[in-house]
């Protein structure tokens, strides 16, 4: 009996001892890859568990401590574990390309490449690769789904990406997945105080280093979210579509949109990085010399300040309801903003409110809207032809009010009405709340989609690509946010993505004197923002705007779009038309740009040389502090001399009160080794046109 029981004994302990070397600790793994210039280094490893993670040294100081990689799927085990590294390769590249158009006209793309391939140590040895671009400014990587192992398709529930920094500071950020999309005020808190946010989500650490969050070619997939879990750690959350447990289903082969994380000792270097450019694909398109960077004017404040309607529709009931008296959008008035704009040399005339849909409670019934028919009072064709006449394009725009279905439905047709009216781009809008946008799949499904879900991914595109057949370029509003895709794309020209100027008419609180400072440095790093800037009058619904005259023209040279519109009343900037003068001077379209100087939330300069000719500008911005800045001139030509106009704050300027009129217009003679000694009121700024003088 007792050998019975010992020969048992040792069959289990046999077993146990196999079953333990299953399980066994896998060695600990690890790979590098720096920066071109050697300052950014990057860690990729396995743990003695298998699970995979990355970390990130610049000057040999971390900036992103170990943080973990993988993905939680709804069909196949969670993919964080058990894993080796089975392989890795390297590579460099160092190119320099052309923009069509933008804030540069040569980017540089200069970064080392590591792929690493995993293992996972089980029954299905599933593989996966992670590749990293690390640039002197940052990282971007992304996962590369290619081995059969993975099976045909992958449903993925969420990303367990993390970032995790090395250390507490400030943070600059607005709250993911909430119901208003990406039009809050930026906040402003320690980094460990941070919730669920979008991105891109900067931060200062306490060493003074600048990091931002973002990613880039989002292309078919969920948008990315990050949210802190403990202390200064964070983790990526994929926006949900519809109400399946998959955040996002693609076919391999595939790979994910690249995750990037721009590093700088300052706010100007975030600024000056073209990471998320030089990380998405070159140009689909092909010719696109008919995206033409413009500046525009249009029926569009009127309607903020509730001096003129959308619709036609005051009372409610039957169609005798129905009064023009208040309808902006008319043949006679639409005519009137086509003369202002041929008069004084402006490329396009909005018009929103043009198309039947408006009445009632257009916020909530994006049914309604049509793509093809206009009110009568508004008559397209002659439109069409008067603005031909006067060489100034109508800007369409396609109103959706989250109704997707219907919008697609009607997508063709409605582009090619506005290519036979002449029209060269179209803003389009999707005013609901966040998740609500309704779309109807294929199979006649309807689902809610939230701004940055997959499906909307595809939508925004689809929209894209064929407004290019018909050479239409594209400026959402209400958009996905913008991840470089305009350099793949190049008519999707701009987006709004935050608090834009209507917030200043109407929002309560309006946009402080600080957001613009704040945005530079966060939704504007993601691309061009149609803020649409130039409230000369200073005056939004009963409200005054929190700025100076000066800092609203300033707002053309720090917020880059290469489309930016006039934004106020014809009849006001008839009331001013000294400062007018620098809004049709200044152009759109940059061979380069520089930040200055500048600190997040607080101020910044920005130099821009323009594209088609040797005039520099340069635009300043504070927060509610006063400043006394200095600004070099040594990025104008050596040996050549310059007329600076400049338009600065007044010695009482404030941006509380009628002193915010209170500007001074000055001309001065400079050349590259002048600095300008200006003072920036609280809410202030200046704005400065360089032309050079003829020898």
């Amino acid at each position: 009996m007792i050998a019975i029981w010992n020969k048992l004994v040792a069959i289990l302990a046999a077993s146990l001892i196999g079953m333990l070397a299953l399980v066994a600790p896998l060695k600990a793994q690890s790979v590098e890859i720096a920066s071109p210039d050697g300052r950014i280094v990057v860690t990729v490893d396995v743990t003695g568990e298998g699970r995979p993670g990355y970390a990130i040294a610049r000057d040999g100081e971390a900036v992103i401590t170990r943080s973990a990689l993988g993905f939680l799927l709804t069909d196949q085990d969670k993919l964080d574990r058990r894993l080796q590294i089975i392989g890795s390769e390297t590579a460099s590249h160092d190119e320099t390309w052309e923009q069509p158009w933008g804030e540069r006209q040569f980017v540089r793309d200069h970064h080392n490449q590591l792929t690493v391939r995993f293992e996972e140590n089980s029954d299905e040895r599933r593989r996966f690769g992670v590749t990293f671009r690390v640039f002197n400014d940052g990282v971007g990587f992304r996962y590369v789904f290619d081995d059969p192992s993975m099976g045909e398709t992958l449903r993925v529930a969420e990303e367990l990406t993390e970032f995790n920094f090395a250390q507490n500071g400030t943070a600059w950020w607005i709250p993911g997945g909430e119901w208003n999309r990406y039009e809050y005020l930026y906040e402003e808190t320690a980094i460990s105080a941070v919730p669920l946010v979008h991105t891109p989500f900067t931060v200062r650490m306490k060493n003074g280093m600048h990091v931002a969050i973002h990613e880039a070619a989002l292309v078919d997939f969920a948008g990315m979210w990050v949210k802190r879990t403990t202390g200064t750690n964070f983790r990526a959350t994929l926006a949900p579509t519809g109400a399946q447990a998959a955040r996002a289903v693609r076919d391999l082969p595939f790979h994910t949109p690249w995750r990037t994380i721009r590093i700088s000792e300052d706010a100007a270097g975030l600024a000056m990085s073209d990471i998320d450019l030089n990380l998405n694909e070159p140009n689909k398109l092909g010719d696109v010399s008919w995206v033409k960077p413009h500046k525009y004017i249009g029926i569009w404040w009127s309607l903020h300040l509730d001096e003129e309607s959308w619709g036609r529709q005051t009372g409610s009931g039957s169609d005798d309801s129905f009064t023009a008296s208040r309808h902006g959008a008319t043949t006679e008035n639409t005519k009137r903003y086509i003369d202002f704009a041929a008069e004084h040399g402006f490329e396009g005339v909005l018009v929103e409110g043009w198309n039947i849909g408006w009445d009632g409670n257009w916020f909530f019934n994006g049914k309604l809207f049509s793509f093809t028919e206009s009110y009568p009072d508004y008559d397209f064709e002659e439109l069409a032809r008067y603005a031909a006449e006067k060489g100034v394009p109508i800007v369409g725009h396609h109103e959706t009010s989250g109704d997707i279905g219907n919008y697609e439905a009607q997508l063709e047709a409605g582009l090619d009405l506005m290519a036979a009216r002449g029209v060269k781009s179209i803003k389009t809008g999707y005013v609901t709340d966040a998740c609500n946008l309704r779309y109807v799949h294929p199979d006649g499904r309807e689902t809610r989609e939230c701004t940055e879900s997959q499906v909307m991914q595809r939508h925004h595109l689809k929209v894209v690509t064929e407004a290019a057949k018909r050479k239409i370029a594209i400026n959402a509003h209400e958009p996905v946010k913008d991840t470089g895709l305009r350099r793949t794309y190049p008519n999707w020209v701009a987006r709004e993505g935050a608090r834009g100027m209507e917030f200043n008419a109407w929002g309560v609180p309006p946009n402080g004197p600080s957001h613009v400072p704040i945005m530079v440095f966060t939704r504007m790093l993601s691309g061009p923002m149609d803020y649409t800037p130039g409230v000369l009058s200073l005056e939004g619904r009963g409200q005054p705007l929190q700025m100076t005259k000066a800092r609203a023209l300033a707002e053309y040279v720090v917020i880059y779009s290469p489309i930016q519109m006039a934004a106020d009343l014809p009849e006001h900037y008839e009331e001013h038309m000294d400062a007018f003068q620098f809004i049709k001077d200044v152009p759109v379209d940059w061979a380069e740009s520089r930040v200055l100087d500048a600190e997040v939330g607080d101020y910044v300069i920005t130099a821009r040389k323009d594209r088609n000719s040797e005039e520099w500008f340069v635009g300043g911005a504070t927060d509610e502090d006063a400043r006394e800045v200095t600004v070099a001139l040594d990025f104008l030509e050596q040996g050549k001399r310059y007329t600076a106009q400049i338009y600065r704050d007044g010695a009482q300027a404030h941006y509380i009160g009628e002193t915010r009129f209170d500007i001074e217009i000055e001309e001065r003679s400079v050349i590259a080794s002048d600095r300008l000694e200006l003072r920036m009121a609280p809410g202030g700024g200046f704005a400065i046109r360089l032309v050079p003088i003829e020898a």
